[in-house]
């Protein structure tokens, strides 16, 4: 074989089939390539899995703070307003006190009433002096009372000084209701039940003009007399009671009233209260009139802890003479009514405030508790249409017609 046929030989080889070595070399290459390629995928799962956690635990992390810096920012403005509620307390209080100083520096002792135009001004006006001069006291009263029970005998003394007090106060005192015999007295006080004497005292004008005496009452007509009496209040009941003691005045009486308590409280709505008041007032016979007044008062004093009438007229009865239950019971309503009322109390007007161990239960300041008197003492009319000739105050006026109702109401 020659050269060129050996090179020709040699070429057509290496043109149409590898060598050895070169087939060799691209068959691990591809193997390389092929597990290279192979193994992307599941690096590039592993590599999202990693990015993915790394983002999660990113994202837990700056929710954390933010609700870390939430809960500082909350926690910072609680004690902003809270250091804010407690510093506008502060201000509210330092605002208050020095209201309060104002005002105490406003207030100035009340002056003695001097040349006052009537008897009724002149009467509150010492009364509230009284009141003002004993506020004082009645605290160290109070405290001096203490908690131990007291002695009968301390009783009646105190009870003897609030009798004392009340009647320089109250020495015009005398029974509310208008009337001109005992029959009238009698009636009047059975119509008083649940209304004001005031009011009786405008009704029974009428009444006792056209019915004078048991016996004409006896013989009323009941629409008629329910009529007469229907401004008093619970009219049907009351005139049931009027028509019943009339005719037993009538019948078992000769027509005049009797003058016990045994045989009163046998008379149609007439009890212990309503005996006592024509007993008192009508005959002269001493007795302790216990009505819702009374026994209040009695009660505000510490003189009883009773509140059924019967036991509170037997235990004021022994703490003061026989000859002053009369007049006792009429200063003490008299009191009730006009002072010393249930709900708010004049306690800086009080007259007898230096005596009372219940003193500061009802308004204190002088100025104030003026504002709260009641009738003469606050310079209003009183009750009776006709009062006694003592009376300081004006009378009270008759109950309007209902002609001159209607002619107001136009």
């Amino acid at each position: 074989m020659s050269e060129h046929q050996a090179a020709r030989s040699t070429t057509g080889r290496t043109a149409k089939e590898p060598a050895p070595g070169a087939t060799a070399a691209r068959t691990a290459g591809s193997k390389k390539a092929a597990a290279s390629k192979k193994a992307t995928p599941e690096k590039a799962a592993a590599k999202r899995a990693a990015t993915q956690t790394a983002s999660t635990k990113s994202a837990a992390t700056k929710k954390a703070a933010t609700a870390k810096k939430a809960t500082a920012e909350k926690a910072g403005k609680k004690t902003a307003e809270k250091s804010s509620a407690t510093k506008k307390t502060a201000a509210q209080t330092a605002a208050k006190k020095a209201t309060a100083k104002k005002t105490t520096a406003k207030k100035t002792p009340a002056k003695k009433a001097a040349g006052t135009k009537t008897a009724a001004t002149k009467t509150a006006a010492k009364t509230a002096a009284k009141g003002a001069a004993g506020a004082k006291k009645a605290t160290a009263a109070k405290q001096a009372a203490g908690t131990k029970p007291e002695s009968q005998e301390s009783k009646a003394e105190r009870a003897a000084r609030i009798n004392d007090a009340l009647a320089e106060v109250y020495y015009y005192a005398h029974p509310e209701l208008d009337f001109e015999n005992p029959f009238e007295l009698l009636v009047a006080t059975v119509l008083s039940a649940q209304t004001t004497d005031l009011r009786v005292n405008q009704t029974t004008p009428a009444l006792f003009a056209k019915y004078p005496t048991p016996e004409d009452m006896a013989a009323a007509d009941p629409e008629e007399l329910e009529e007469l009496i229907r401004p008093t209040g619970f009219f049907r009941s009351k005139a049931k009671s009027l028509l019943g003691l009339s005719a037993a005045l009538r019948d078992d009486f000769g027509g005049t009233v009797p003058g016990t308590v045994e045989e009163l409280v046998k008379l149609p709505g007439v009890g212990r209260k309503t005996a006592f008041v024509v007993l008192g007032n009508a005959f002269g016979v001493p007795g302790l009139t216990v009505d819702t007044h009374f026994g209040r008062l009695v009660r505000r004093w510490k003189l009883t802890e009773q509140t059924d009438a019967v036991k509170v007229e037997q235990e004021i009865d022994d703490l003061l003479p026989e000859s002053e239950w009369t007049m006792f019971s009429h200063r003490t309503i008299f009191h009730g009514r006009r002072i010393c009322h249930s709900r708010k109390p004049a306690c800086g007007a009080c007259p007898i405030a230096e005596l009372c161990p219940s003193y500061g239960e009802g308004e204190t300041d002088p100025e104030k508790a003026k504002k709260l008197l009641k009738y003469e003492m606050g310079g209003q009319p009183g009750q009776r249409l006709k009062p006694p000739a003592d009376y300081p105050g004006r009378p009270a006026p008759p109950l309007p017609g209902r002609d001159q109702a209607a002619g107001a109401a136009r």
